[in-house]
């Protein structure tokens, strides 16, 4: 197996600060959205399954396989949790047209409201994130001479 050449570079500090930075603000928009779709009733794993299905090119239904490739879980993960999602009116199953053998799974109009609700409450989320990551950027980009003493200290 081939060695990517930069596997065996070194990081730098200011590499493992935007490490730290980008992972944080992962983790804080993953937080917000568990606790927004818990906030609406639903559990976090339901709200991805409706992206999941919300989210396929050019159409409104995505099969068990597409979900559960999304939600990177094993496929009897993604029949469960669909079952608990058909069950609390978010979701509906029906067979393929094309192929019987494949289960589509759409969004209710419950689902589709919850999902746009959640979607907006995320987009702001994103939105903040992305304006605080790029602060820190350009704060740890500029020469401590350069930055007040305030800024330096909270760098």
């Amino acid at each position: 197996m081939k060695k990517n050449p930069n596997e065996s570079a070194d990081f730098t500090k200011a590499e493992y600060e935007s490490l730290l930075a980008f992972r944080t603000a992962i983790r804080r928009f993953l937080r917000f959205s568990e606790l927004s779709a818990r906030s609406l009733g639903i559990t976090p794993q339901q709200h991805q399954l409706m992206l999941a299905v919300r989210g396929q090119h050019d159409r409104e239904w995505a099969s068990l396989r597409e979900i559960a490739n999304a939600l990177q879980v094993r496929h009897n993960s993604a029949v469960e949790l669909t079952n608990r999602s058909v069950k609390a009116g978010l979701v509906e199953r029906s067979p393929g047209v094309a192929d019987r053998r494949v289960v589509q799974v759409s969004l209710t109009s419950k689902g589709q409201e919850l999902l746009e609700q959640l979607s907006k409450r995320n987009r702001g989320e994103l939105e903040t994130l992305k304006v605080s990551v790029l602060v820190k950027q350009l704060l740890g980009s500029q020469p401590a001479s350069g930055r007040s003493k305030r800024a330096a200290r909270k760098a």
